[in-house]
């Protein structure tokens, strides 16, 4: 599976980005897909997953500001980040597992993205 994200930027706090992952390959043993960050000196962290049932989570800091969705025609991966903050400042992993949503963690996901990065001015 490889996953190639686009879409971040530099924005103003308050402002929006949506970020894209693109997969391709085999993708008939993922049971779920997400979005991961990490700050410089801080771990990586999951934002928001998606089953492929369409099942949602999301991290308590970006409840209610950002939300995760996918268009499985399109192979596509999205997540919408509203009311951004500065401590939103990452760089965003999009990422796929054949864990279910739940059991989703960034020790066993399998695939990963490059990488795109996010920063929010004050």
């Amino acid at each position: 599976v490889q996953l190639v994200e686009s879409g971040g930027g530099l924005v103003q706090a308050g402002g929006s980005l949506r970020l894209s992952c693109v997969a391709s390959g085999t993708i008939f043993s993922i049971n779920a897909m997400g979005w991961y960050r990490q700050a410089p000196g801080k771990e990586r962290e999951l934002v928001a997953a998606i089953s492929s049932g369409g099942s949602t989570r999301y991290a308590d800091s970006v409840k209610g500001r950002f939300t995760i969705s996918r268009d499985n025609a399109k192979r596509t991966l999205y997540l919408q980040m509203n009311s951004l903050k500065p401590e939103d400042t990452a760089m965003y992993y999009c990422a796929a597992s054949e864990a279910h949503l739940w059991e989703m963690r960034a020790t066993t996901t399998a695939y990963w993205g490059q990488g795109t990065q996010v920063t929010v001015s004050s």
